[in-house]
């Protein structure tokens, strides 16, 4: 009796060890982004799909800590970032694998795209200058490094050199001319700060409209969320400022550009799920979405920008290779420091 009950055991160990693992039907998200429109898409694709997704939400670098301290063992599929220069910086540290989709190729210009395939963007915006209509001329701007010009000495306005936008922008402006040019460009910026920085994008433009400065560096996409407000104060400040692209003469660079990305984490446990999410967010519908609720350009080159982005015209963009604002991004911020940009 004993042989026996052995025997129907040991088939039973067996038996289970040839059962394939259970899939899971979700993703787990490491998310930098913090606006409603992520909300809607994911239930979007919940409801499409029947995959539930899991969203930890926290600022760039402490998710970049955590993906580096949980290793092999991170439960999470995407890393999902404001900012192509940490999405560089998560592949550097190897927390990133190569994506691959025939889906995405064709959904995303290439123009956009991670030249080494280890992200993807889902959205971009610019880094414009909004001024004041009743103290400017739009003639009398040309450049970023314009703004250095007595001319708009105490009028400039722009957030803290801790934020990734500007330290972006600042990259960008390393990587195109050089650390000279950039450190000068920062020292000089400084002198013509109408007020030490602070605040977020809409904050400036909130200032060019109380007269507290006339012009303001901030991303395109805050103007869009201005003028579609339910707050009749933001509506009037999108309405004091006009939208101008900077860097757009035949010798120049174009305005500088970044974007909202997505990147596949190394040892992803929903590998299949976490690349379709990716299909589905650079989609032509899903696209639309972004561009009609958050005003961000779309990644998708079939799309068109929202009406109110539309009329502000098109513009010649940056083409430096994204991943270049990671690699100068420690250079930047000490170039930031040294300039006493607040």
């Amino acid at each position: 009796m004993k042989r026996i009950v052995v025997f129907i055991s040991m088939i039973l160990v067996l038996s289970s060890c040839g059962e394939a693992p259970k899939k899971s039907n979700e993703i787990n998200l490491y998310s930098q982004r913090h606006y409603k429109v992520d909300e809607k898409q994911y239930e979007a694709f919940e409801n499409e799909t029947g995959i539930k997704i899991n969203v930890v939400k926290a600022n760039a670098d402490e998710l970049i800590e955590r993906l580096k301290n949980e290793g092999e063992n991170s439960p999470a599929d995407l890393f999902i970032t404001v900012d192509a220069g940490k999405l560089q910086k998560a592949k550097d540290l190897d927390l990133l694998q190569k994506i691959s989709s025939p889906i995405i190729n064709q959904n995303v210009d290439v123009d956009l795209k991670d030249v080494n395939g280890y992200w993807i963007p889902i959205t971009y915006r610019a880094r414009i200058l909004v001024y004041s209509k009743d103290r400017v001329k739009s003639d009398e701007l040309s450049t970023y490094a314009n703004l250095t010009d007595e001319k708009w000495r105490n009028k400039v306005l722009v957030r803290s050199s801790s934020n990734a936008y500007n330290q972006a922008l600042l990259s960008s402006i390393v990587a195109n001319n050089g650390v000279d040019a950039a450190s000068k460009w920062a020292r000089d910026l400084v002198k013509n700060f109408a007020r030490d920085p602070k605040g977020n994008d809409r904050d400036q433009v909130k200032a060019i409209a109380a007269g507290q400065g006339d012009v303001a560096i901030v991303n395109s996409y805050y103007i869009g969320l201005l003028l579609s407000s339910e707050n009749e104060e933001e509506i009037k400040a999108g309405n004091s400022v006009g939208v101008f692209f900077p860097n757009q003469g035949e010798d120049e660079t174009g305005s500088h550009i970044n974007v909202s990305g997505i990147g596949l984490i190394k040892n992803a446990p929903n590998k299949e799920n976490a690349i379709k999410l990716m299909e589905f967010l650079t989609s032509e519908s899903a696209q639309k979405i972004y561009t009609n609720t958050s005003y961000e350009y779309p990644a998708n080159p079939n799309v068109e920008p929202n009406e109110i982005v539309k009329k502000w015209g098109s513009f010649k963009k940056d083409k430096l290779d994204l991943n270049q604002l990671g690699v100068f991004r420690n250079k930047a911020i000490e170039i930031f420091d040294k300039s006493g940009w607040k």
